[in-house]
């Protein structure tokens, strides 16, 4: 189908606005953070607190999000997408109130720490250990530890998808699921038939992804390794049940796809979602595009079913 006219009527905004792929870094970051004038409010949730946590390179930044009822909730860690440079507790704070709200869970939301100032492995090492501190304090968080949600959107997907992985070869908490939301789950090259249809024009660019990636790693040779590109992984078996959501319009949609699709081949539960009309990150503007409110609200059904809320 076309793009959406209310995610069309946002590109024509944004007209005019540098690429991102142009800027020093400092910069890009500001105009990512200007995003949040313009969300929509988001639902209320019971309570939101902040923790700092010991990590491997320093402190963590948590944001955590405690749905309205009676607990202990679904326990839900996430991280938020940045191309591994962008975005912070503040851009992705509605996506998470929509999340602790429309599923019922406590969100902990991971400030980890971003390129080119950390490269990798940095923060999938900070998403790792803030994964197993989140299972370990479940309790204090009103959180059940029995029911442990991995999610991320872009490369936040990528680090949900990372983490479950070394959670499953490394040690950690038991998971019940994964919600990758457009993710980054391979390297730019060779790429995909998407990365050609929808290489500029629909937000996220080509170019901003091979920038994204540059400033990530410290060689290009690490693209090989799973811990960087997931779809590379030898062996997806024994994952959690996963949600993959990906947009028509999102050069990151066959990538996204096809690691669903290697997950239910490996034998793991996996539901692929494409959002027709969508580009990159419309989950964004979730209470201003219908059709970000109606992928938020089936993810989140989703969620529940597999967290039995």
């Amino acid at each position: 189908m076309p793009v959406d006219p209310q995610i069309q009527a946002l590109l024509d905004r944004g007209t005019g606005v540098p690429a991102t792929h142009t800027l020093p870094v400092a910069e890009a970051r500001r105009l990512y953070e200007a995003r949040i004038a313009v969300m929509a409010p988001p639902p209320e949730v019971a309570k939101v607190e902040q923790r700092r946590i010991d990590g491997p390179g320093g402190p963590i930044e948590l944001r955590i999000y405690t749905p309205s009822g009676k607990g202990p909730f679904p326990l839900m860690v996430f991280f938020h997408g940045s191309g591994f440079v962008l975005c912070s507790l503040d851009t992705h704070d509605g996506m998470c109130r929509n999340l602790a709200a429309g599923i019922g869970c406590v969100v902990v939301s991971v400030d980890y720490r971003l390129a080119p100032e950390h490269k990798f492995p940095a923060g999938p090492d900070d998403c790792l250990l803030a994964t197993r501190w989140a299972a370990a304090h479940a309790a204090e968080l009103e959180a059940d530890a029995s029911r442990i949600m991995l999610a991320g959107d872009s490369a936040g997907g990528n680090m949900a998808a990372v983490t479950a992985l070394r959670v499953r070869d490394e040690g950690g908490p038991a998971l019940s699921g994964q919600m990758l939301l457009y993710p980054v789950t391979d390297y730019h090259t060779p790429g995909t038939p998407s990365y050609v249809e929808n290489a500029d024009g629909y937000g996220l660019t080509r170019d901003t992804m091979e920038w994204f990636w540059r400033h990530y790693l410290n060689d290009s040779a690490e693209a090989d390794h799973p811990h960087a590109s997931p779809l590379r992984a030898p062996d997806l078996a024994g994952l959690p049940a996963a949600y993959v959501v990906s947009a028509e319009y999102d050069p990151l949609r066959d990538e996204a796809e096809r690691y669903g699709e290697r997950l239910r081949a490996a034998g793991v539960p996996a539901e692929i979602t494409r959002r027709p009309g969508m580009n990159h990150g419309f989950l964004f503007w979730v209470g201003m595009v219908g059709g970000a409110d109606a992928a938020m609200a089936e993810a989140c059904a989703w969620a529940r079913r597999i967290l039995r809320t």
